[in-house]
């Protein structure tokens, strides 16, 4: 079944400088859109929707909390 699922993902310091979002694309067949973010030199959030297989997604959120990055889940607008 094909969803979309809006969140957003806090990263650590130590992943602001890492390409999370296109190692995601790679790793996983959903399309990513983003929607807004905020990102400094010490934290930042982005928020995405995530668009695709519910399994698949459930998958690559599970692959994005191992990384480290917290993830908040949001109401879809």
């Amino acid at each position: 079944m094909i969803e979309n699922q809006t969140v957003r993902l806090i990263y650590p310091p130590s992943l602001l400088r890492v390409p999370v979002i296109n190692q995601l694309i790679k790793e996983f067949d959903i399309t990513v859109n983003i929607l807004r973010a905020q990102i400094d030199s010490r934290d930042g959030w982005i928020e995405i929707q995530l668009s695709g297989n519910t399994h698949v997604i459930e998958e690559a959120i599970q692959w994005l909390q191992q990384q480290g990055i917290k993830v908040e889940f949001l109401k879809d607008n």
